[in-house]
């Protein structure tokens, strides 16, 4: 764990994993502990690294497992955002949450290896932050009320798992972001740096592109299946 920049904890360890069952958007007092964090480390204070990342990595690991759903290239993602978290700490100039900005360098970093290698999630249950199934099936439905009676099951968990990971990074980190980060319009705005507007059209496409995805898979179109992650 650095107490200088340049390094930054491995990410993926045992106990990030433990703690990476579930994760919700930074509340008002945590914001307030980031940013005392973040005036400790620019004034050289020894172990405000330590503290800052290890208040993240567990957040930033599983963001990543959400979007490549594997757990190597996670771990290798979550250790790059780190870096570049350590790296580029001074850049963060406090008008944006802290958590807003570690939002957006994880997404970042995980777009950039998505395009850049054509991975395609292809995962099962078993490399999934163990959150039940209701973020799966609010990807397909959306946000109406009852939309969840008639898919809570783990065999629906799965093929969505399978179907997310044949859909475009762009639309995969959107569903992530609302559907699991559970992320409003304005944070995902702020995040991606597009207007809310092309947020809410990038959902709708998004959501359609599932459940085509979902419609082909049910239906024994082979067309959904990928290879495994390298």
């Amino acid at each position: 764990m650095p107490d200088r920049p340049g390094s930054a904890p491995r990410a993926g360890s045992a106990a990030t994993k433990a703690g990476a069952v579930t994760t919700s958007p930074a509340r008002a007092g945590d914001e307030v502990q980031d940013l005392a964090l973040v005036r400790s480390i620019t004034s050289g204070e020894a172990g405000a690294w330590r503290l800052l990342l290890g208040r993240h990595q567990a957040n930033v690991y599983n963001l990543c497992l959400k979007l490549v759903g594997n757990r190597d290239l996670a771990e290798d993602l979550a250790q790059d955002t780190l870096v570049k978290i350590v790296q580029h700490i001074a850049r963060f100039d406090g008008r944006a949450k802290f958590s807003t900005w570690l939002y957006r360098i994880t997404m970042n970093v995980c777009l950039s290896r998505l395009r850049a290698e054509k991975v395609r999630r292809h995962s099962s249950l078993d490399d999934q932050p163990r959150d039940g199934t209701t973020s799966h099936a609010a990807m397909i439905a959306g946000r109406e009320p009852g939309a969840m009676s008639s898919v809570q099951s783990a065999e629906l968990s799965r093929n969505v798992l399978s179907a997310l990971g044949t859909l475009e990074p762009e639309q995969r980190a959107i569903l992530v972001l609302r559907d699991t980060r559970d992320l409003d319009y304005d944070q995902i705005a702020e995040i991606l740096d597009v207007p809310v507007g092309t947020v809410k059209s990038r959902l709708f496409r998004a959501r359609a592109a599932l459940r085509t995805a979902l419609e082909q898979l049910e239906s024994g179109d082979g067309s959904c299946a990928e290879p495994e992650n390298p």
